[in-house]
């Protein structure tokens, strides 16, 4: 190699390791202009969870903390909310399970001889099938009427309960992990609706309170017994003033 052919790439050589060099500075400070960034993002992610958690919002803070570990989860924003994450967790989770179990029951106020008739019904968790013909929604309905009283009764959509029960038959109530327990029942001799009265109506309402869960086991005409289950924790109680 002459003189000319090895300065020429000594010199290509040095303008390589300074492109090289440029390009590392070039990349670093990109990726700390990125860090600040994300930490700047995350910090006022941070500032809304806390937000939400001074207002007692869990639902909110839940959400907030979400969108910041799934966003920047090695902030140190991120570090910072994380031990406080599980509680706001926890209570949102317990917010949106209130919400979603309120909204399953319909309450009505409707007028009728003698002043207004009151009712809170729900649908089981999973329709059933009571005839053989399919699965379909099962109710449980607490009704309270000027000149009726108070009553408490399933519906079904088809088929029928035990013939047993035109005269008096028995469901087995059970409520979250409590024993299960036997209440008589009656199913009306009409075919205006399919319809069956539980008769200790006050009983059954109280079992209601503080519940999560009621099973209620009913013998059908078609197909054997069948068990409805009813997420009944988010009764509204006060829209039945007088069952309390």
């Amino acid at each position: 190699m002459n003189k000319l052919s090895f300065a020429t790439a000594m010199l290509l050589s040095v303008l390589c390791l300074a492109g090289c060099r440029d390009r590392e500075a070039e990349a670093a400070a990109q990726a700390e202009a990125l860090a600040a960034a994300n930490e700047q993002a995350a910090a006022e992610a941070e500032r809304a969870f806390e937000a939400a958690v001074a207002d007692g919002n869990w639902a909110l803070a839940k959400a907030q903390g979400d969108i910041l570990f799934a966003k920047w989860p090695t902030t140190e924003a991120a570090e910072r909310v994380r031990p406080k994450y599980d509680e706001a967790k926890a209570k949102g989770d317990a917010e949106n399970e209130a919400r979603r179990t309120a909204a399953l029951w319909a309450y009505q106020t409707q007028a009728v001889k003698g002043g207004q008739q009151l009712s809170a019904a729900i649908y089981a968790k999973e329709p059933l099938d009571v005839d053989g013909s399919g699965a379909k929604p099962v109710r449980l309905i607490f009704r309270d009427h000027p000149d009726w009283g108070r009553s408490s009764y399933l519906v079904l959509p088809g088929g029928d309960f035990a013939r047993a029960c035109y005269g008096k038959c028995s469901v087995t109530v059970t409520v979250d992990d409590a024993a299960p327990r036997k209440m008589s029942a009656n199913r009306p001799k009409t075919d205006e609706a399919i319809a069956m009265f539980i008769d200790d109506e006050k009983a059954l309402w109280r079992l209601t309170k503080d519940a999560k869960v009621m099973r209620i086991e009913f013998p059908t005409r078609d197909v054997g017994s069948k068990v409805a289950v009813f997420e009944v924790a988010g009764l509204e109680r006060g829209k039945m003033p007088k069952w309390d």
